[in-house]
């Protein structure tokens, strides 16, 4: 295995001519330029100069070197530009999973401020529902992960995990903008214990069932999708209701529907994930950041 310092140095000692002339031009003693050289020859099990003379002439191990040193410098040279780029922010690419209400709300704020101050970092963009996008961090298919979680339904996070609060997002339930109880300032689910429900993901079906059966009444659910859109659209045309999160309100396309927040208060925890040794690189951090900088305006936080 060969020193690149050593290479470094027989380089300018074939460019200067002399291990004198290297010295001067490397800032080094010239004993220090006969032991680096000694070293490579070592390293390479052959001489790779000889005396004729006053002056010094590469022997055929010493031609070959010659040959690779540019290469090699070179590719150090360009992989310590590309090393500095990304320790400095320059460059970098970081994968980022979230589910769909935060790729429509967080991430793109996040986005744009991170192409503002730093428009060298590339963001690829997936999308996934919890638990599976905290799998695909595990699996090393993304550098950080979005997903949410609720009272009394939190999943374990593995030990190479680091799980961050960015913010809680205040439940609220959907109604068609004619209905009674669109009226109030809030409403409460025993209120809609006779209603028909439109559920969401499988998470939010599941704490819907779960809020409901703590409160003694099991919701009839009419339909389930995990499209926003389409629960907008089924509440719209009175089709049910639904119990979605804050975050959802601020892409709301009805105007026949009306959003109010529950009494009392019931939240979901938004957080992000990533893996404990990534948080040590530039680009995935500057990322958390912007992140947490956006969820801190965010409702309910």
């Amino acid at each position: 295995m060969f020193d690149s310092r050593h290479i470094r140095t027989f380089h300018e000692v074939v460019k200067t001519g002399s291990y004198s002339a290297a010295a001067r031009s490397l800032g080094y003693t010239q004993p220090a330029i006969t032991q680096q050289m000694k070293a490579l020859e070592r390293a390479v099990g052959t001489p790779l100069f000889l005396r004729v003379g006053r002056r010094m002439r590469l022997t055929e191990a010493g031609e070959t070197l010659v040959r690779h040193a540019d290469v090699i410098l070179g590719s150090l040279s360009a992989a310590q530009q590309q090393l500095t780029a990304l320790t400095r922010l320059r460059t970098g690419r970081v994968r980022v999973c979230a589910f769909p209400s935060a790729n429509a709300t967080l991430v793109p704020e996040a986005l744009s401020r991170l192409a503002t101050g730093h428009p060298g970092v590339r963001v690829e963009l997936l999308e996934d529902e919890p638990p599976e996008s905290l799998r695909r961090l595990v699996r090393g298919e993304c550098d950080l992960t979005l997903a949410f979680t609720y009272p009394g339904l939190h999943d374990e996070v593995p030990d190479e995990v680091v799980e961050i609060l960015l913010m809680e997002d205040q439940l609220t339930v959907l109604l068609p903008t004619g209905h009674p109880l669109a009226r109030r300032r809030s409403v409460k689910i025993t209120d809609l214990a006779g209603e028909r429900w439109i559920a969401g993901c499988l998470r939010c079906r599941a704490n819907l069932l779960h809020e409901c059966a703590e409160l003694g009444f099991a919701p009839d659910v009419a339909f389930a999708t995990d499209d926003n859109l389409v629960v907008q659209s089924l509440v719209a045309e009175g089709l049910g209701v639904a119990m979605v999160p804050a975050l959802v309100l601020s892409f709301m396309c009805h105007k026949k529907v009306t959003g109010r927040p529950l009494d009392p208060a019931s939240r979901r925890r938004v957080c992000a994930y990533v893996l404990r040794e990534h948080l040590r690189i530039p680009a995935t951090a500057l990322v958390l950041d912007e992140l947490r900088a956006v969820a801190a305006n965010k409702v309910g936080c």
